[in-house]
Formats: structure tokens, C-alpha cells, sequence
């Protein structure tokens, strides 16, 4: 879908954004059934609502084992008291339409100059409902808005990026992986903008609100959980004798049993792997281009993505947010890991919420559909690494022909 900045191409995009999201609504005010015996809008009406209850008195729910977040996630799941004419669940439904919609503007401005590909708008507009109600059914919608935000600030504008970054982090974390792909004074402009607004963020909750550090030590007893690529290590040991079990814990099913701490520490190993990859590639980078920020940020977001202990199916929404950011600029070298990550989308909303009983119960259609899904956002952080390193590391500078040295050439690589 490589939509051209045209009246047609903008009006496209329009009409698939507003009847998918239209669908979209339907399912989450339950208009529509959605199949599968899990409701995915009960975290909103049920885990989000209650701990609206606890902030709203001034405190986190550090009670709470599910409370697991930066401080600044508070503003997200107290943000429907801004449409105080609505309920909560239908509030919050109504504020994740807006951050979606904030995002389709923020990649519509991206491509709206003539002669530009409207990719990204298409990527977003056409793949986030790929992944169901869970789009407006999570918050993380209103966190990818605000990566988007900053991704597409960039080296233009560091301060920005590195402000917004730093609110995406306090937010839901991975925000901060938005930063490595900046250099020199920009990425030094773009990391104390960070660090400013994340310390000021966090002092100001730390003062206001018992409970605001939790988050620091809350993940650090967490296990494997069912949908994360290194839970098919247990799925299939259950075929070969292995008699752990599938508990609820900490908001989320993980496994329990012997060699269960076993597999989390691997889990945990490569992700300490994965931060040494990009250590490795930050000091031997020999070129950046305009879109290198984006390519690092959705590089290390796949890489964190597939080692993490826990992939729940919004994660996804975080990468394809990316992923539609990349594609606004004109470089195709991307193209195929962003391709791969709309590919494991109608499989993540297979595995969750249609057939979510068959991946607890590891029976053949269970581990297929995670086998598929893992297996294509694995061949996604591999391909997109791939190409980041050859992009930046070892490939050749360009030279312009001697004929164009008398004025500036078109430049190729720039954001659309």
C-alpha cells in the first residue's frame, strides 16, 4: 500500500480509518460479539476502574499486584474523568479512539507533501485493527500516540523528542528505546531532555502520591507467561512428561513449575543480550540518515519484545505504531520486518482472544498459532536488525554524480 500524498490517497485512507474504527467501537461496546471466551474490555470495566478508584484518592494501588507501571500510567487510567457525562468503560473506550486518531493525524502530516508515499497512514490505518477491541481495550494505544509523536519529532527537533520520550517512559517504559538511533548534540539534546522530564515527572508524583516507585520492583518476581516466545519451551515440555501448571499471577497466566525460574532467567539473559547488541552497534555506526532514529527505535523495540518474559497482544499495537512511523520515509530497507509484524497481527487476535483457551491448555492449535506468531515477530527483530546494521554500519557513504555537485540533490531519505 504505497498511497501517494493525493486527494484520493488521502481520502482512502479516511474511509478505511473511519469503518474499521466505526467496527472497532461496536465490538468494545459489545454492539457485536467478538468469538472467543475471554471479554477483552473486562481489564477496562474491571482492573482499570479499580485502580481509578484508588488514585482518585491520592495514592497507587501498590495493594494491587497487578499494579505494575511508571507513575505517569496514573494519567492514562485516570484520563476518562475528563468525559465526566460518560461512564468509565465507556470513556476510556472513547479516549483510545482519540489517541488512534491522534496518530493517524501525526503520520497524515508526515506524508501530505506531493510526491510522497502515504505508507505509514495505510500501516496504521489498515493494521491496528487487525488486532481486534483490544485496541481501545489498553492503554497502550495512548502511549504509541505519544511515541509516535516523538519519533516523528526527531532530529529536527530533539528537545521535543527527548520530552516525549521521557513521558512515554513514565508512561509504559519501552519509550525509552526511542532515543539510541540520535547523535552528537541532537541525541545529547534529545537524552537531557529525557532525563529532565522523567526526574521532574517523578519527583512530582513521589511527592504527591504514596507508592509512586513500586513500579521498580514490582516485575521482579514475575514468571513466563503463556504467550511469550520463551513459554514454547514449557508448551512443549507438557508433551514430553513436564507436569507444571498455568496460574493467574500478577494480572497475567505464566506457568509454574520445576525449571519454570529456569526458563524466565534464559528469558531474562537475552534480553541482557539484546541491550548488548545495541551497545555493540551504537559506537560503530558510521552513517546516519534521517531515518536511522526510527530504525533503531523499531529494531529495539522487536528485540525487547521477543525476549521479554511476558508478550501480551497490545504490545503488538506498539509495533505497528512504529512500524508505520518507519514507512513515512521513502528508504525501503525496513519494509519486510514492518511487513512480518503485520503478518503476526491476525494471528495475535487468533491466539488471543478466539482461541486463547487452546494456548493455556498447550494443545497442537495452541502452540501453532504461538509457534506462527513468536516465529514472525522473531524473523521481524532479526530482519530489522539486519538491516539497521548494514544501513549504518557497513554501508558505503553515498557519492553524488560529479554533475549534481553544483546544486543540492533531491534528497531521497527525507520523512514524507
Amino acid at each position: 500500500m504505497d498511497g501517494t500524498g493525493t486527494r484520493w490517497g488521502l481520502a482512502g485512507v479516511l474511509v478505511v480509518w473511519g469503518v474499521s474504527r466505526v467496527v472497532l467501537l461496536l465490538l468494545v461496546f459489545k454492539v457485536i460479539g467478538f468469538p472467543g471466551p475471554d471479554d477483552v474490555t473486562v481489564d477496562v470495566s474491571v482492573t482499570y476502574q479499580g485502580w481509578y478508584e484508588v488514585l482518585r484518592q491520592g495514592g497507587f494501588p501498590v495493594g494491587d499486584v497487578t499494579w505494575q507501571y511508571p507513575p505517569a500510567a496514573a494519567l492514562a487510567i485516570l484520563s476518562p474523568a475528563a468525559l465526566p457525562f460518560l461512564g468509565y468503560t465507556a470513556a476510556f473506550h472513547v479516549l483510545a479512539l482519540l489517541a488512534d486518531l491522534a496518530v493517524l493525524c501525526l503520520l497524515l502530516c508526515a506524508g501530505r507533501r506531493p510526491g510522497r508515499p502515504l505508507r505509514g497512514a495505510w500501516v496504521w490505518t489498515a493494521g491496528a485493527p487487525l488486532l481486534g477491541p483490544v485496541l481501545y481495550a489498553r492503554y497502550d494505544v495512548m502511549v504509541t500516540a505519544v511515541a509516535v509523536a516523538a519519533l516523528l519529532a526527531g532530529a529536527r527537533h530533539p528537545r521535543a523528542m527527548g520530552a516525549l520520550a521521557g513521558f512515554g517512559a513514565l508512561l509504559k517504559v519501552w519509550p525509552v528505546l526511542l532515543l539510541p538511533g540520535l547523535r552528537g548534540a541532537a541525541g545529547r539534546r534529545a537524552w537531557t531532555a529525557a532525563a529532565v522530564t522523567a526526574v521532574a515527572l517523578v519527583s512530582l508524583f513521589a511527592l504527591t502520591m504514596p507508592g509512586a516507585l513500586s513500579f521498580l520492583t514490582a516485575q521482579r518476581d514475575r514468571g513466563t507467561e503463556v504467550e511469550a516466545p520463551a513459554a514454547l519451551v514449557l508448551h512443549l515440555a507438557r508433551h514430553y512428561g513436564w507436569h507444571g501448571q498455568v496460574l493467574l499471577t500478577y494480572g497475567s497466566l505464566e506457568f509454574s513449575g520445576p525449571y519454570t525460574d529456569v526458563v524466565s532467567t534464559a528469558s531474562l539473559a537475552l534480553t541482557v543480550a539484546a541491550l548488548g547488541w545495541l551497545l555493540l552497534w551504537r559506537p560503530r555506526t558510521r552513517r546516519f540518515r534521517p531515518h536511522t532514529a526510527a530504525d533503531a527505535a523499531f529494531a529495539a523495540v522487536l528485540l525487547f519484545t521477543v525476549t521479554s518474559r511476558v508478550l501480551s497482544p497490545q504490545y503488538l499495537v506498539w509495533l505497528i505504531g512504529l512500524a508505520a512511523v518507519r514507512l513515512c520515509f521513502r528508504d525501503d530497507g525496513m519494509r519486510l520486518p514492518a511487513g512480518l509484524v503485520l503478518a503476526a497481527a491476525p494471528v495475535t487476535v487468533l491466539e488471543f482472544p478466539v482461541y486463547f483457551a487452546h494456548v493455556v491448555a498447550s494443545d497442537l492449535l495452541g502452540v501453532t498459532l504461538l509457534l506462527l506468531r513468536n516465529g514472525l515477530l522473531v524473523a521481524a527483530a532479526v530482519t530489522a536488525c539486519r538491516a539497521l546494521w548494514r544501513s549504518t554500519v557497513t554501508a558505503a557513504p553515498r557519492t553524488r554524480p560529479p554533475e549534481q555537485t553544483a546544486r543540492p540533490a533531491a534528497r531521497l531519505d527525507q520523512p514524507s
